[in-house]
């Protein structure tokens, strides 16, 4: 029975923490509401005529600094995605995308718009319609706006209603409409032509004539998978024949190019020529036929998939580092000593390892799920938001002392003592459990490649999101999936024997450790009298166990009964806490204290604005209680007295955004910055619009070189 009370403990704390998250993600404030992109639906006339088709515009507004899309929007990217409501009698067809501009960002070449641009959508009604008939039309866009350093999702439903009549135009309308047509390219009269040479570059040959200026000119290929965007690109002329060679996609230079292609030829001065080329040797075997790019799925197209794939290393390598930080490592001194046990037994050993990674990637898809849930829902919450709540801190508390009392042999688990077949399902289940509770534990980490893996997952369509926070689970179980399959790697652990009954014990301390870690968060998130009443609880339930262990000791029936009753105790106890003593009012810092810390101000994002305009040096940084990367750069890197002093003599400005208790404005910031959790650090050089991202991992010096920069 104390096998199933230690289950639930951590069945509990996982449950209802899901429980109180979705209740305060309804008290969370929500984002500011800000649009990067506004968007409009406008039609070319208010009053079209039946059997006659007219033009609607979805108007587009970037922000100063943010880009959207052409339909093909190059390495990376997305492209607009429509869905159309439209009344009995009414058709749409495919929107016409005005010439876009290159923007090369690093290596990957991007296909944008960064001024206020309109996609043409041609509409028809039936002449069926009477006269007077009222057509409403809707549309759900999802776009996405970005700008150097950051992506973010954004989505609009527009909706315009028009009454069937005589198709009048208003002047101002038909100039407005006609203004946005000049932008749009124009249809090449003769078919292009393409071949593959050496396997490797595509040569294009398009009819022009030679009295046609370029100034710059530069080929959009629509059709998906074709070229790389980024590639170089040759143009020669010979006559009235023009001639562009570039690389072709990696994944072509196997396939081959399909039989044809569709292209846009900008020729530099803000004109284009939209036009449609044929492969000169024929179809190649497995080659397909050009697709819109709005209307293919998400996941498959290329900007995507490179995205989800560099996501899902990241989160892959992030997951595999997060077994040696503290976050993650005393928990896993429970499997450590399961694997001595089973060092003998293959096929246990990889039973248990499948158990232990089949339970750290469940929790690791069930956060990523709820994330993904409450931000669809317009809360702004990212990696990590289950610490936010004090509650979750103390049932955290609680559970991590029940193990360590357990490790140090306060009390047993039946599986510890009984036979053989019930120690085989117990091992199994016990590994299962093991890493439910090393996934849910390590969530306060952000490691290596971790943040940023996380971060894009946000921007990724659902399912490609959770295989992203699947690969995470699949990092963090790596070692141990690899231990138990590889032999030669299992036979390096020590063999079972006296020694495993003194290690348990000494393994208590990591996990008193990490309770007292989290009592310490516990602290900067209540009132004084809220940690004495939570230590109350951790004490309350110390002593069930200890009566249980008593009674277990002396055989006696029921030896469960204390430790039941104070597991209920205590939970209900970590429900009603928090809420009876809250936390402390944390001032402002105003520069006038003497600490390090205290000179830090407290992040905003218009007195941020305001600074930069002064061209003032900044360094900004994002961090939390529970991370402990992050209080690991504080202490030998950002709080040091060498890195103050430097920073006051350069008159750097510090300021910080603190997450522990979760910010709708910092979250909104991260994600703005291709983050999903803490540690972020920013470095705004003096003049610079834009910052620099530094490394999650801060060396104690590296400081020091970005102040004598900006000291001159």
């Amino acid at each position: 029975m104390t096998t199933f009370l230690f289950r639930c403990i951590l069945l509990c704390c996982l449950t209802f923490t899901l429980f109180l998250q979705t209740g305060a993600a309804q008290e969370m404030p929500g984002a500011s509401g800000e649009v990067l992109i506004k968007n409009s639906l406008i039609a070319e006339t208010d009053r079209p005529a039946p059997g006659t088709s007219s033009t609607l515009a979805v108007f587009m507004e970037p922000q100063s600094g943010w880009h959207g899309y052409w339909k093909q929007p190059g390495s990376i990217g997305l492209a607009p995605q429509f869905d159309w409501q439209l009344p009995e009698g009414v058709n749409v067809g495919e929107a016409a995308y005005p010439v876009p501009q290159t923007l090369m960002t690093g290596d990957l070449m991007n296909h944008v718009y960064e001024h206020p641009y309109a996609l043409l959508v041609p509409f028809e009604v039936d002449g069926s319609v009477p006269q007077g008939t009222s057509l409403p039309i809707t549309v759900d866009i999802k776009y996405l706006a970005c700008r150097a350093d950051a992506c973010v999702p954004e989505e609009a439903s527009l909706a315009i209603t028009l009454i069937a009549g005589n198709g009048e135009v208003p002047s101002e309308r038909k100039a407005r409409f006609d203004e946005w047509r000049q932008d749009l390219p124009r249809p090449l009269g003769s078919r292009a032509s393409f071949t593959v040479i050496d396997d490797a570059r595509l040569r294009l040959s398009i009819p022009l004539p030679a009295s046609v200026e370029l100034d710059d000119p530069h080929l959009f290929i629509a059709t998906d998978r074709i070229i790389d965007p980024a590639a170089e690109q040759v143009f020669s002329r010979e006559g009235d024949v023009l001639t562009v060679e570039t690389l072709l996609d990696k994944s072509r230079q196997t396939s081959g190019p399909p039989a044809e292609l569709e292209a846009l030829l900008s020729l530099g001065n803000g004109t284009g020529l939209a036009l449609h080329g044929r492969s000169e040797n024929g179809p190649a075997q497995g080659g397909d036929t050009p697709r819109n790019l709005p209307e293919a799925d998400m996941v498959g197209e290329q900007g995507n998939t490179t995205l989800l794939l560099t996501a899902l290393l990241g989160a892959l390598l992030g997951g595999v580092l997060l077994n040696i930080m503290p976050c993650v490592f005393p928990i896993l001194s429970l499997k450590v000593l399961s694997l001595a046990r089973l060092s003998g037994g293959k096929r246990e050993a990889r039973r248990e390892a499948l158990a232990y990674t089949a339970g750290v990637v469940i929790v690791c898809l069930m956060l990523g799920a709820v994330i993904l849930a409450l931000r669809a829902a317009g809360t702004q919450i990212g990696w990590a938001f289950q610490l936010q709540d004090p509650r979750v801190i103390v049932m955290l508390a609680l559970l991590t002392t029940a193990i360590g009392f357990n490790l140090a042999g306060l009390f047993e688990l039946g599986s510890i003592s009984k036979g053989a077949r019930l120690a085989d399902q117990g091992g199994v289940a016990g590994a299962f459990w093991t890493g439910v509770l090393a996934a849910f534990v390590a969530t306060p980490c952000s490691g290596p490649f971790m943040a940023t893996a996380l971060g894009a997952a946000l921007i990724l369509p659902p399912l490609a999101a959770l295989t992203v926070f699947a690969g995470l689970g699949l990092g963090i179980a790596l070692p141990f999936l690899l231990l138990g399959f590889i032999p030669a790697l299992s036979r390096c652990l020590p063999r079972p024997g006296p020694w495993m009954e003194s290690f348990r014990h000494f393994m208590a301390i990591p996990m008193f450790l990490t309770a007292l870690a989290l009592a310490w968060v516990l602290g900067r998130q209540l009132s004084n009298d809220g940690l004495i009443a939570s230590f109350c609880l951790i004490m309350l339930l110390s002593v069930g166990l200890w009566f249980t262990g008593i009674r277990q000791r002396t055989g006696k029936r029921l030896a469960w009964l204390p430790a039941g009753l104070a597991v209920a105790l205590a939970l209900a106890g970590s429900v009603l806490v928090p809420h009876s003593f809250p936390g402390h009012e944390v001032p402002a810092a105003n520069g006038t204290a003497n600490s390090a810390e205290a000179r830090v101000l407290t992040f905003d994002e218009k007195r941020l604005a305001e600074l930069q305009q002064q061209d003032q040096a900044i360094f900004v940084y994002f961090s939390a209680d529970w991370c402990v990367t992050c209080q690991i750069n504080e202490q030998r890197a950002i709080h040091t007295s060498r890195a103050q002093q430097a920073f006051e003599q350069a008159g750097v400005v510090t300021m910080k955004g603190d997450w522990t208790n979760g910010d709708p404005a910092i979250t909104a910031f991260l994600q703005e910055h291709g983050r999903s959790g803490v540690p972020l650090y920013l470095w705004y050089a003096p003049g610079e619009s834009e910052p620099e991202v530094l490394p999650q991992i801060l060396e104690p010096d590296s400081l020091l070189a970005l102040a004598d920069k900006a000291h001159y």
